[in-house]
């Protein structure tokens, strides 16, 4: 199993990026990522792995892959379609320098998905807007 890793371009926030999938989804289904560069490792990205999300600067989310299929843009230039389920997973959040493109990702590597069975944090109302604000953009809350 091998995953890949992506900016997310023009969704700014975790919420944008899943309702702009639900509308292509909607609109025109199978969900997918285009890319330019095919994936020479499709077998092992296939098999379990997952593509995930760089939404501002941090990895934020996965979605599991599929399958890759070849497309075209309105160019007639060929690209790479990666099959998405559409369930986006949230990881622990871990900051990501700006790259281009997609990039093979280790398993081991890979942030956690975020445990669902964790007690709520308690007494972050009582927290200054900004300062919940800024917590939440560091993705420590």
């Amino acid at each position: 199993m091998l995953h890949l890793i992506k900016l997310s371009v023009g969704p700014k926030d975790v919420a944008a990026l899943a309702a702009l999938q639900k509308e292509r989804l909607r609109s025109d289904p199978p969900l997918r990522a285009w890319t330019r560069m095919f994936p020479k490792r499709i077998d092992e990205i296939t098999d379990g792995g997952s593509i995930y999300w760089v939404v501002g600067g941090f990895v934020r989310v996965r979605q599991r892959i599929l399958g890759l299929r070849e497309e075209q843009w309105d160019d007639d230039t060929p690209c790479a379609a990666l099959l998405l389920d559409p369930t986006l997973v949230l990881v622990e959040a871990r900051p990501v320098k700006a790259f281009q493109g997609w990039r093979y990702l280790k398993p081991e590597e890979a942030p956690p998905d975020v445990a669902t069975d964790r007690p709520a944090a308690v007494g972050l109302e009582s927290l200054p807007p900004k300062l919940r604000r800024d917590l939440a953009e560091l993705c420590l809350i």
